[in-house]
């Protein structure tokens, strides 16, 4: 037999969206011979629902939506995911639609705790497991956590039958860097112990913060790789079966760490502004290389159409600035603008000296005339986006935002945060791999020291350190959760180490009022990161 995947980029909340996906993808899966076809979880409603599960007219609205599915869906079993209200409880649920009815429900069983899910707030847990039979073979469900956990409770006949042939795993597992790698593990780990199949339907798309890579794939019963599908994109996968055992497919090749994690920030990026009909973004393009990974990452998710940039010099821009980013630009074919920010600086500068005695002499070697450039120029980006109805894209990268070299109001001014889970090597990284596929990031950009130039001969490093040493010890304490004393250890400064973690910390109320930002890491500063503003604890 053949069975169908349904790799699909839902979107939450538009159910009738998603049920025309469904239906299609079910068309197709017909033509292409396929028996069964199962959608990743919560495929009706879309993932993560999070607050719109509290509303009742939305799980009703999901129910009216499957029974119409119900009576639409005919020559093909349906393994679908959504929302299930009964007796009183809310289920996070997988049906199976077979010849006018549903013939089975499996209640999700283990509740995703990541606070970007949150799971146990919204659903109950199911309890009792599931079979049923498509052309004489037997086939299980389990949904997401309730697989990925299952090294824990595998041998649990209440989440696994043992007699199935092949077990469906319904997911919405969210990328993040090598999570491939983490998946192909617990599925050997989970077979070594079941001795079955194991069919994996993927959610793929982005979803506020979070993007969801796809690659749905199959092993064997012997933890054998048979089939790897697309990563990033949408694809109905077929899998065909011989004596109850998947014969070897299509294996779609890994992409390299660089090229996933570029190709997330681009359905991240795309997806936000699609989703929530954005007729465009804008780019403050500086000269410098976070905002030329964040242009060449927009015109790659979005065309050159839909983008716009805008530099906004002032006396301490270098020309080489003006010249790269017009550089830039060009290759790219976006429209750019430039306006001389000088005069505005100047104007608040002396409205500083004759309302409030703050001398020009005092104010230059403050950080006053600096954050002001900032605001200054996220005021024109906000302004431009009222008049265009596009939305601004903010450049600045993880690094930056961790220990606050960035401007509350200027440059984090934004709808979305790019790079916000970037750290600065990652950022070089970046633009070497992107220009590698077609050179559209000028050399001088990636080869200059960074700089913010918000004043003369200013570069990064003198207010950080080597980004080299600041990403190792904000990787090791923000995403390894490692005490200050345990990465010294590790070979660092205890000065640096010292120092960088008390930048982190005293940046918290910073990070709160940033705009979301695509989610890459296990920790990011979005959905993962939970630390207090106000915080007296030293290790």
């Amino acid at each position: 037999m053949k069975i169908a995947i349904a790799q699909s980029n839902f979107t939450v909340g538009d159910i009738d969206g998603n049920v025309a996906k469904i239906i299609n993808a079910t068309e197709q899966a017909i033509k292409a011979g396929a028996e069964l076809i199962v959608t990743p979880e919560l495929a009706l409603s879309g993932y993560p629902p999070a607050d719109l599960l509290l509303r009742e007219t939305f799980y009703e609205a999901c129910a009216k939506a499957l029974n119409d599915l119900v009576q639409k869906i005919s020559g093909i079993t349906l393994v679908i995911g959504h929302p299930n209200f009964q007796h009183g409880k809310l289920y996070n649920s997988a049906s199976v639609i077979q010849d006018g009815q549903i013939i089975v429900n499996y209640h999700k069983h283990i509740l995703n705790r990541a606070p970007f899910f949150n799971e146990y707030y919204y659903f109950d847990r199911g309890t009792t497991s599931c079979r049923f039979e498509v052309a004489g073979v037997k086939f299980g469900i389990l949904i997401c956590a309730d697989f990925w956990q299952s090294h824990i409770v595998a041998d649990d006949v209440t989440l696994v039958d043992a007699e199935i042939d092949h077990l469906l795993v319904l997911s919405a597992s969210a990328y993040h860097i090598d999570k491939q790698v983490s998946r192909y593990q617990l599925t050997q780990q989970f077979i070594q112990k079941a001795g079955v199949s194991v069919i994996h339907a993927n959610l793929v798309g982005g979803q506020d913060e979070l993007v969801f890579d796809g690659a749905s794939f199959v092993m064997n019963s012997e933890g054998i790789l048979t089939h790897q599908f697309a990563e990033f994109r949408e694809e109905l996968g077929v899998v065909e079966t011989e004596d109850k055992a998947p014969v070897n497919g299509y294996i779609e090749p890994h992409l390299s760490r660089e090229a996933s994690i570029y190709q997330a920030l681009c359905v991240g990026v795309r997806d936000y502004i699609e989703k929530n009909n954005f007729p465009g973004v804008l780019i403050g393009l500086s000269g410098g290389i976070d905002s030329a990974l964040t242009l060449a990452i927009a015109v790659d998710a979005l065309g050159a159409d839909k983008v716009q940039t805008v530099m906004m010099p002032t006396q301490y821009t270098s020309g080489i600035s003006l010249e790269d980013a017009g550089n830039m630009a060009e290759r790219l074919g976006v429209k750019h603008n430039q306006s001389l920010i000088k005069p505005l600086l100047d104007h608040f500068l002396l409205t500083l000296e004759n309302d409030f005695q703050i001398l020009p002499e005092s104010t230059y070697i403050s950080t006053v005339p600096e954050n002001l450039q900032a605001r200054i120029r996220g005021v024109l980006l906000m302004a431009l986006s009222n008049h265009t109805g596009s939305i601004v894209l903010t450049t600045g990268n993880k690094s930056e935002l961790a220990v606050g070299y960035c401007t509350l109001y200027g440059d984090m001014v934004g709808g979305i945060a790019v790079l916000k889970d970037i750290s600065k090597t990652m950022v070089y990284r970046l633009c070497e791999y992107r220009n590698q596929i077609t050179e559209i990031i000028p050399k001088r950009i990636i080869e200059r020291d960074p700089s913010a130039e918000l004043r003369y001969n200013q570069t990064d490093q003198d207010s950080l350190p080597p980004y080299e040493v600041l990403d190792a010890v904000m990787e090791a304490y923000v995403e390894n959760n490692l005490s200050p004393a345990e990465i010294i250890e590790k070979g660092f400064n205890e000065t640096d180490v010292q120092r960088i973690i008390q930048l982190i910390k005293l940046n918290e109320y910073k990070r709160r009022q940033a705009p979301p930002g695509i989610r890459i890491t296990q920790c990011d500063f979005g959905t993962t990161w939970r630390h207090p503003i106000t915080n007296g604890f030293e290790q």
